[in-house]
């Protein structure tokens, strides 16, 4: 009996002493979020593939007595138009992150909607770079690797899109959960790495092969 009690005693203390954490909240934004840090990491994958995509351009031109090859640079109008495109769409994106954060459902639905529409526009801008760009994606080593280039980039703009667009229906239309405020924090980060990562490929892409 004595032994028993003893036992009832030290678990109600560990009870006791057990830390009430029900009042803690059920997400967090920044490095307080497992998201935040899947995003860098996935963004340091997909920046090293950018990487190695610019040192196989480089690496294919030193072997080339002419370059661009057989082929005129990219038109510079579609190219350039996209890329002050890309940089505007960082409002937009900018404020949604600032309304997530500050968990306020009305901004964040109508700056969704906003980077929605300039993320779209910039896609379809993309559709006329790749109509001006003077080289077939098969014709030689320059054309194939622009065009691997574009291509990259092309996939990101793509997967962020498809983001923001999912998270523009759910914050429209189903109850909502504090996450999705996480997610739309982490989907603006995303982007902020799709825009000022085309800065360095455009200037590969419409920049080097006017050097001559």
């Amino acid at each position: 009996m004595r032994m028993g009690r003893q036992t009832e005693l030290v678990q109600a203390r560990i009870e006791g002493a057990a830390l009430d954490v029900s009042h803690l909240p059920s997400f967090g934004f920044s490095h307080r979020s497992l998201m935040w840090w899947g995003t860098l990491g996935l963004m340091a994958i997909e920046g090293t593939v950018f990487a190695l995509a610019v040192g196989v351009y480089f690496y294919l031109r030193s072997f080339a007595s002419r370059w661009p090859m057989e082929d005129m640079p990219p038109a510079l109008l579609w190219g350039t138009a996209n890329t002050l495109l890309l940089l505007a769409s960082l409002w937009p994106a900018h404020a949604a992150k600032r309304a997530a954060e500050a968990l306020d459902l009305k901004g964040v639905r109508f700056w969704l909607v906003l980077t929605s529409v300039a993320e779209l526009a910039v896609l379809g801008v993309r559709v006329l770079e790749f109509q001006t760009l003077n080289c077939r994606w098969d014709g030689s080593a320059y054309g194939s690797i622009v065009w691997m280039i574009l291509g990259l980039h092309t996939l990101h703009l793509l997967t962020d899109a498809w983001d923001t667009l999912v998270l523009t229906v759910l914050l429209h239309t189903r109850n909502l959960e504090g996450r999705r405020f996480v997610d739309v924090s982490e989907n603006s980060l995303y982007w902020y790495f799709v825009v000022w990562s085309w800065l360095p490929l455009y200037a590969v892409v419409y920049g080097v092969p006017r050097l001559g």
